[in-house]
């Protein structure tokens, strides 16, 4: 296995020589975000994991432990990682998974990556160990730096080491399956949001919405008669190919645009096709248009736009803030 101090004497070897390391895990998501350079600082070998305390809802890992096994461990307690992270391949590490700071369907309910990072040991340029944050939410008081690692994209230092919070899976899950056009279905979803309903996922595309309630029996059963609708078959596979961008609506050629708006935004009408999730906060766009029509339709209604997958990257994937 790996050790710290190898990865301190690159870190400190390339300081030195002025020369950019390019931190990589399993390189499931190296298509994201701006272009690298720099020679690759591979993790993989320091994986495993630390410490797991089921009755703790905490799980401690190194940062190249594959998500896949932490996934397994936590499934074995009946438990998981709320945040539903992506792969987007069967090499996917958890130090890039905290580093992408990306979630899935569950996010709009449980929460996002940097919400259950409770600590963190990190390398930073210098070849240093740095420390933030415990295994315990007591311990995540004032200027949370662990938390600030979530979606970094390794620009603050080679993560090492993170403490996760988990929690139980569901007794009971369902997902039901509207007809319904764009708007109304924003419109539902936000009407839906705004009561005690245990939603934990939700897609509309091309006239359908497919809503994903969790929790206990009676709330769900509850929820059921409330909503209507159909019940999906096999849903976990449905959810699981949604979050791995897997579904036919990911396939396409043109380039892929996340939208990141309030989520009781009406419908947004530019060129392509869309895919709404986490009630109406994340929409998926797949077009040809450029990126300054693009984000000045988006920034018009409170959101941003980032290029996500494909297309020209030389206007910038991220869209800044202000």
């Amino acid at each position: 296995m790996q050790s710290i101090e190898q990865f301190q004497e690159r870190v400190r070897g390339a300081a030195a020589d002025k020369q950019p390391l390019r931190i990589r895990g399993g390189g499931s998501k190296d298509w994201y975000g701006q272009r690298l350079e720099g020679e690759i600082l591979d993790t993989r070998g320091y994986r495993g994991v630390v410490d797991y305390e089921p009755t703790e809802l905490v799980i401690t890992a190194r940062c190249g432990t594959p998500l896949s096994e932490i996934e397994a461990v936590l499934a074995e307690r009946n438990q998981m990682l709320a945040f539903e992270p992506p792969h987007f391949g069967e090499n996917a590490t958890l130090g890039g998974a905290i580093a992408a700071g990306l979630a899935g369907p569950r996010r709009a309910t449980s929460g996002g990556v940097r919400d259950f990072v409770l600590g963190a040991k990190l390398l930073d340029g210098k070849g240093d160990v740095l420390s933030f944050g415990g295994q315990v939410m007591k311990n995540v008081a004032g200027y949370d730096v662990s938390r600030m690692l979530a979606g970094s994209l390794g620009t603050l230092g080679l993560l090492l080491e993170v403490s996760v919070k988990v929690l139980p899976r569901p007794f009971a899950e369902i997902t039901l399956c509207l007809d319904m056009p764009e708007i109304e279905a924003i419109r539902r979803l936000n009407e839906w949001g705004g009561q005690p309903l245990p939603l934990s996922g939700s897609c509309w595309h091309n006239g359908t919405l497919a809503l994903r309630l969790s929790g206990a029996q009676a709330a769900v059963d509850a929820a059921v008669r409330l909503i209507g609708g159909d019940v999906m078959a096999n849903p976990e596979r449905f959810w699981e190919e949604l979050r791995e961008q897997r579904l036919p609506f990911f396939g396409g050629e043109d380039a892929l645009w996340r939208l990141s708006v309030p989520s009781a935004t009406s419908a947004i009408v530019l060129g392509g096709v869309q895919l709404i999730e986490w009630g109406g906060a994340q929409r998926w766009l797949r077009t040809d248009l450029d990126a300054a029509t693009i984000r000045r339709s988006v920034s018009a209604v409170g959101g941003h736009a980032t290029l996500f997958r494909g297309g020209d990257k030389s206007s910038g994937v991220f869209q800044p803030l202000a």
